[in-house]
């Protein structure tokens, strides 16, 4: 299992991997922030940009803040979920 941190924009006009804030890839995502949408919606992006069940994925903080902390789980590296997320940035390119 790897623990990734994120830096989530939600709001936008769709879901897409905006680069880095602050060390830490930045998503925006096409989500209110309200009842959980956004992180939902964070959920169902990575997902499918990673190529895994939804059920691999666990938000372990971050739930109301912009900062989120996951657990993917399988055999990954981070350095590996960063720069798959990087090279395939936008919502497009992951057949989203």
């Amino acid at each position: 299992m790897t623990t990734l941190v994120i830096y989530c924009q939600p709001g936008a006009k769709r879901s897409q991997v905006a680069g880095l804030f602050d060390g830490k890839v930045k998503i925006q995502l096409a989500a209110q922030p309200q009842d959980g949408e956004a992180n939902q919606e964070l959920i169902r992006f990575l997902s499918v940009a990673l190529g895994v069940p939804k059920s691999s994925i666990t938000l372990l903080s971050g739930q109301s803040s912009r900062i989120k902390r996951l657990e993917i789980a399988g055999a990954w590296e981070y350095g590996q979920i960063e720069e798959r997320l990087l090279r395939g940035s936008s919502a497009e390119s992951f057949g989203y």
